[in-house]
């Protein structure tokens, strides 16, 4: 039996330090990055994977990205994800600003956080009797 692979740090991973004790938190890997979640809510997605997608992202509807930016001006707009915001690495005060969003989704700012979108039921493969599996 070959042991199960595990899945190396991500490298922003220590922004979900202080969610680690929030019972209904979860850092789920999702389209590789890292997705922290509250309360079954996509709140902010951590991604490397070279510019436009080098941050955090903010996981939040149209009418939130105002005042969020009012907050923290350097959020922008995703270029390619619209409906959220962006939090580039390359920003002068990352790291203090990632931490600000982070305690915003530990203080359950309502302004952070999505709904998965619901799973897709897979359609049973039929097996008929004799074909090999």
């Amino acid at each position: 039996m070959r042991p199960k692979a595990v899945k190396p740090e991500h490298p922003l991973q220590w922004l979900a330090e202080p969610l680690l004790d929030e019972p209904t938190f979860v850092l789920k890997s999702w389209f590789g990055g890292r997705t922290l979640m509250l309360r079954g809510m996509h709140c902010l997605f951590l991604t490397t994977q070279g510019e436009p997608w080098q941050g955090v992202l903010a996981c939040t509807f149209h009418e939130h990205q105002a005042s969020l930016r009012a907050e923290i001006p350097a959020l922008v707009q995703h270029p390619i994800l619209r409906k959220w915001l962006y939090l580039p690495e390359t920003s002068e005060f990352f790291e203090r600003d990632a931490k600000h969003l982070v305690q915003l989704v530990k203080d359950r700012d309502p302004r952070l956080g999505i709904p998965p979108s619901p799973k897709k039921k897979r359609a049973a493969k039929k097996v008929r009797f004799g074909d090999k599996l």
